[in-house]
């Protein structure tokens, strides 16, 4: 370890500039929760000695440069407390003032209530929903791991300092059932660059933990293959400094096993009259309170938002760590550079960002009239884009032989099998909330693409880490496989009916159904393109190929929907499909024109991409003028209607599904080409009573 990650801030007993420091952080964060008239004070004032020691000692960071890449991570999972880290941010020199302190959780500030990736520097990420910064972080720990593999990969030692995830978490983080996912996952791959600090002070919003709670938290975290340390209170009632020291050091030093450190502390130390009250975790003190805490501190009562001119000098030599820590990865990278080029340019070769265009070359050809289901071309175009992308790297939920996600030949993603962490195969087992939490860690690291692969219905399990990947605008790809009833005789538990509808609804998220695998191919590369989550939801049954060529398939996907059929003169009537329902509107539209009605039929892969092209281009594909239209989708009809209009009518799936052979299912649940001429009847009558 660098000698300059000590230098300002030796282990041991504080003295008495640490004291002061901490003592000015707790009065800040008093003053910003009173000042907002909300906030969560107690978790701030009782963790503020860790925070300071981790900003001035432990976390190798450099305020002047929040994006450096050698930086560690720090993730406060309990996001609630986000004024202890923004009374961090700005007393180590970031880029926040004492204004924006003052301007705490009020409208446009950079001080929001729960911290937002991109909108504060110095935040990793978005964070509130509890257990996600935890589940985040295991995936950020595997995706530095991975990095450090390729490093090694160039001969030798590691070259460049090693670097590691912080995480302070909460009593609610670690009860959430996320986390029991996430920690099994860190313990099976040996994360030992992983440390989450566990504030273990035994209250919540109801009362005490014992309410809910009677498990050895340590000892389950022991028995998920993670190295566990106490620390205890001090004589004072404060957290005991020198004992967190030698816990984060020793923590820093397991290369092999994440880090739980159990911190004993007390909400709202040293607060009179508010300590350990369930009270002082989600509401303001109060003025009198406030003041008597202040005067507990050293503090003086009068002032708010004070900070002595010496304590900001001694907590801003964080600045002048972090320059030297930065000048060392510097030198490391120069001297790695200078001894191993080749190593150097194969690892900035593997995280480059590449465009979907560049690689649209190594995509298989599928041939029209072909019969190929869409998650068998999604397979195929992984093994394609893998070969080309080294960066691409994922896995499914226990389910890799059913979504086609296996890499072949790619190695699995273990520490000790062969590739180690160079493997291009995760197995996350059946956890798909962690997995798409930490494929979301991965997104934040910055150096891989993950996808990550499950059935379109168990899509449900991952909505909060999908939400949060929305939130932050990460670009990974979720496979569902599976889409509609046409799964068959699983039944209506494995059948997904309202999930499209539901994920549609998250802004920020992209879902693109495509109708066969030329579709399927354009909508990875799109997705390659994308800068936020994608999710693709594939047909397990095979659908034709669709006789479009590919270059206009390719440019169709990339806006969302267009023309698949087209008819002679102005259209009476929209057939609006996406899916395995393409090929059913097609058929229908063969009919309708024997009947003598013009149909238009649209492939509408993506809502989302769609809506957002420009009003001359959405026009033409659905002209205004054509009032008569059908949504066809083996899925739920809500959501659609904005397409549709007052006369439109949909062909859809309302109800849960049933266990039967697909072509049963379907004809049940109403997809057929007669439910479709209908409804085309049906709204044709409509438009002419208008």
């Amino acid at each position: 370890m660098s000698t300059a990650s000590h230098r300002s801030a030796p282990a041991g007993a504080l003295g008495r500039a640490d004291r002061r420091a901490i003592a000015t952080a707790r009065g800040l964060a008093l003053d910003a929760v009173e000042a907002a008239g909300s906030g969560h004070p107690g978790t701030a004032l009782a963790l503020a000695p860790v925070a300071h020691r981790l900003f001035q000692r432990h976390l190798r960071h450099d305020p002047a440069d929040p994006s450096w890449e050698g930086r560690d991570r720090f993730v406060l999972s309990c996001g609630h407390a986000s004024i202890l880290l923004y009374t961090q941010l700005f007393l180590t020199g970031y880029d926040l003032s004492l204004e924006d302190l003052r301007n705490f959780r009020r409208l446009g500030s950079r001080t929001p209530g729960h911290p937002e990736y991109r909108h504060t520097a110095g935040v990793e990420m978005t964070t509130g929903p509890l257990g996600q910064g935890v589940a985040t972080a295991v995936g950020m720990a595997m995706a530095l791991r991975r990095d450090e593999a390729r490093q090694r990969a160039g001969g030798g030692e590691l070259p460049l300092p090693p670097r590691t995830v912080w995480v302070l978490c909460s009593d609610g983080d670690l009860q959430e059932g996320l986390s029991y996912e996430a920690g099994a996952l860190a313990g099976r791959h040996e994360l030992g660059n992983l440390v989450v600090v566990w504030d273990d002070n035994g209250i919540q919003i109801e009362g005490s933990c014992d309410l809910s709670t009677r498990e050895e938290t340590g000892a389950r975290f022991a028995a998920q293959g993670w190295s566990v340390r106490t620390v205890g209170l001090g004589a004072d009632g404060d957290i005991d400094t020198a004992a967190l020291d030698a816990a984060l050091d020793a923590a820093r030093r397991e290369r092999d096993r994440p880090s739980l450190i159990v911190l004993t502390s007390q909400l709202a130390w040293p607060a009179p009259h508010a300590v350990n009250t369930p009270a002082a975790h989600g509401a303001p003190l109060g003025a009198a309170e406030v003041r008597l805490t202040k005067q507990a501190l050293g503090l003086d009562a009068d002032e708010t938002f004070a900070v002595a001119p010496e304590v900001l000098t001694h907590t801003r030599a964080a600045r002048e760590r972090g320059a030297a820590l930065h000048r060392e990865w510097d030198a490391a990278l120069a001297a790695w550079e200078r001894e191993l080029p080749a190593a150097v340019k194969e690892r900035a070769d593997a995280v480059a960002r590449v465009r979907g265009a560049e690689v649209a070359d190594v995509l298989p050809v599928f041939e029209a009239g072909e019969s190929i289901a869409p998650r068998d071309a999604s397979g195929q175009v992984i093994q394609a884009l893998a070969a080309r992308l080294p960066q691409l790297w994922g896995g499914s939920a226990d389910l890799g032989d059913s979504n086609r996600t296996t890499i072949k030949g790619g190695g699995s993603f273990l520490p000790a099998a062969p590739g180690g962490p160079l493997g291009r195969n995760i197995h996350w087992g059946v956890r798909e909330h962690a997995m798409a939490a930490a494929m979301n860690g991965i997104a934040l690291v910055g150096y891989d693409r993950p996808f990550g692969g499950t059935f379109l219905v168990f899509s449900d399990y991952q909505r909060p880490a999908l939400r949060l990947a929305a939130l932050m605008g990460l670009p990974v790809v979720h496979v569902w496989s599976h889409d509609s009833v046409a799964l068959g005789a699983d039944g209506p538990t494995h059948q997904p009916v309202e999930q499209l509808a539901a994920l549609r609804a998250m802004p920020g998220l992209a879902v693109v159904r495509p109708a066969d695998a030329r579709e399927t191919a354009a909508a990875w590369l799109a997705a390659l393109d994308a800068t936020g989550p994608v999710g693709l939801a594939l047909a397990r049954q095979p659908l034709p190929v669709l006789p479009m060529a590919a270059e206009a398939v390719r440019a169709g996907v990339a806006r969302g929907a267009y023309v698949v059929g087209e008819s002679d003169g102005r259209p009476d009537v929209l057939l609006l499909a996406s899916g395995s329902e393409v090929a059913l509107a097609l058929a229908a539209q063969r009919t309708l024109a024997g009947r003598g009605v013009t149909a238009r039929v649209v492939s509408v892969p993506c809502k989302e991409w769609f809506l957002r092209q420009d009003v001359s281009y959405r026009e033409a594909v659905l002209p205004p003028s054509v009032r008569a239209r059908v949504v066809i989708e083996a899925a739920a009809s809500f959501g659609w209607h904005d397409l549709l209009g007052e006369s439109g009518r949909t062909v859809t799936v309302d109800t849960f599904g049933l266990s039967a052979p697909a072509g049963d299912a379907l004809r049940e649940t109403g997809m057929t080409e007669a439910a479709v001429l209908r409804a085309a009847e049906d709204s044709l009558a409509a438009t002419a009573r208008r």
